[in-house]
């Protein structure tokens, strides 16, 4: 019994060591396998911190060309609506102007025939009070 208490005795002399620098090693590595997680998570957070600053360049670059194609939509559809009613008003204007002008060629007229009928022949003319 001796002989096995002693080697007991051997033994945990031998491997307390070994156990306590396994420990100390067991730490080092825990703490070097953080850093490196540590590392691996920034890289992650920067790689989609990255693909979320592209994919807002890219929407901003898409909705400024879409705004921009449908100002040049709005302007070009503005200009024809704006040639379209000028064209009609100017017409309009000339119609106005003609049937202006027809209206005072017929009262010109009209007034011609009826000042030759006043001024020509007495005998026809009346007054409201006097029918003959």
């Amino acid at each position: 019994m001796k002989s096995f208490a002693a080697c007991m005795l051997t033994a945990a002399l031998v491997t307390g060591p070994v156990f306590a620098q396994t420990a100390s090693q067991d730490a080092k590595k825990a703490g070097h396998e953080t850093a490196a997680a540590t590392k691996d998570t920034g890289h992650a957070v920067a790689k989609g911190t990255e693909k979320g600053y592209d994919a807002t360049k890219s929407g901003t670059k898409k909705a400024y060309h879409s705004t921009k194609r449908g100002a040049n939509k709005a302007a070009d559809k503005t200009a024809e609506g704006t040639e379209k009613a000028w064209d009609a008003t100017k017409h309009g204007t000339e119609v106005a102007a003609h049937g202006t002008a027809v209206a005072a060629t017929k009262t010109a007229r009209g007034t011609k025939s009826v000042a030759k009928k006043t001024v020509g022949d007495d005998s026809k003319t009346t007054t409201p009070h006097d029918p003959k």
